[in-house]
């Protein structure tokens, strides 16, 4: 039996998003979420999971009051790391946002893109202690098995949720919920579906804490936990952990308007892009950030002057601020300084695979509300970070911005989303 196409392979083919949902440190809900974000109130506290007194960082941004049981009553949350909690409740968040019944859609035209770094890593943690606590295999849960492995978080949505297209999970180190969001644009644009389901989750693990403490790259501040990160100021030492999830239900834009979808922007380009560098350092050129801009920007077919605003990477560790500084100065010329920036990992932490998500949602809210959000704590910028660096919540006419994210192994991402306008 011959396929059947509902549309011309010659039609321009737009993805816009239609749904979003968070479970975040800074909010489980948009409402919430937008307001602390844009009025610039840190989620950073004293950490609660585990006992942290012996360790030089003892504040990250937990996420607070969430239960799976509010979202899907019927999943034995017991089963699930909080990861592939957090990301299963995200997507079903984004779905009802989104107003989408997947029951109404053809099965094989939705999907699911999930960015992680460390899903499945606590399952494999308690599989291991079970095991050499006693060198006894049935010390074992079977589940911890099927949990322990990264891609279980897009299976646990397509199997709570009801996808049946392609799922997949995306591991790119902290541009990992970033170019989720853009694979899934991608596969909208050329016709392979009309619906995906993409952002990150990732969760707070001690031994993931205890090995950021080893590198030096968390901030060892010890006063109040809100003033503790300071992305490209002068005094900065580094950033502050955060989890959670953010997923966003990207479609085709025929598909949104035939069933009157609210419409947040349109996800324009996604540049994603390697230094073969460094481990953990950035290239002291920036030409991971440059890469992913240029491709950005070829895919978008746009020039930088039409960016009003780069929810930038702004990690606060002494050698990416200025890197990433340099990298925006040399993709935007003269536009660069009349280009407004800001970092907001301060408010929500950093996320890790769920750090893209979240400030790719931040630039979609951004473009939506025409406001840009502060970067908290910059007193007294850098040498090296002299761009206009949004230190008081602003609103702007925002036609279009940019969100930046870096990741281990020199991986770079780079999405742009566009305000969209109904002619």
């Amino acid at each position: 039996m011959a396929l059947k196409y509902s549309r011309e392979f010659d039609e321009v083919r737009r993805a816009v998003v239609t749904g979003i949902g968070l479970i975040t440190p800074s909010g489980l809900e948009i409402e919430p979420f937008w307001n602390n974000v844009k009025n610039g109130i840190s989620a950073a506290a004293p950490i609660t999971r585990f006992d942290a007194s012996k360790l030089p960082v003892r504040i990250a941004a937990e996420v607070k009051g969430f239960n799976l049981s509010n979202y899907l009553p019927d999943v034995k949350e017991k089963r699930l790391d909080r990861t592939i909690q957090y990301a299963v409740a995200a997507a079903a968040c984004a779905l009802k946002d989104a107003g989408l019944d997947l029951k109404t859609l053809d099965p094989d035209r939705a999907g699911v893109v999930e960015g992680t770094t460390i899903s499945g890593s606590a399952s494999v943690i308690k599989s291991y202690s079970a095991f050499h606590s006693g060198r006894d295999y049935q010390a074992l849960h079977p589940y911890n098995i099927v949990a322990g492995y990264c891609g279980e978080g897009s299976s646990s949505i397509s199997l709570y949720l009801g996808v049946r297209g392609p799922v997949m999970t995306y591991c790119s180190g902290c541009s990992s919920g970033n170019d989720a969001i853009g694979y899934g644009a991608r596969m909208v644009q050329d016709d392979e579906l009309d619906v995906v389901i993409a952002g990150g989750s990732d969760e707070i693990v001690e031994m993931l804490h205890v090995g950021f403490c080893k590198l030096r790259s968390m901030s060892e501040h010890t006063g109040d936990p809100q003033q503790a990160m300071r992305a490209f100021d002068r005094k900065r030492d580094g950033f502050i952990l955060g989890e959670g999830a953010a997923f966003v239900i990207i479609e085709e834009l025929s598909h949104a308007r035939a069933r009157g979808a609210k419409i947040y922007a349109e996800i324009a380009g996604h540049g994603r892009t390697a230094e073969a560098h460094h481990p953990t350092d950035p290239h002291p050129e920036g030409l991971g950030y440059k890469a992913a801009l240029r491709r950005a920007f070829r895919q978008a077919r746009m020039h930088p002057e039409e960016i009003d605003y780069i929810n930038a990477h702004g990690s606060a560790t002494r050698r990416n601020d200025p890197i990433e500084t340099l990298a925006i100065k040399e993709v935007f010329g003269a536009h660069a300084r009349r280009v407004a920036v800001s970092g907001t990992k301060a408010i929500t932490g950093h996320m890790m695979g769920a750090s893209g998500a979240v400030e790719s949602v931040i630039a979609i809210l951004a473009v939506k509300n025409q406001h840009i959000p502060p970067t908290i704590n910059l007193t007294t910028p850098d040498e090296g970070c002299d761009l206009d660096y949004v230190t008081e919540s602003r609103p702007y006419p925002i036609r279009a911005a940019v969100n930046l994210n870096a990741g281990f192994g020199g991986r770079y991402s780079c999405l742009i989303f566009k305000r969209f306008i109904e002619l």
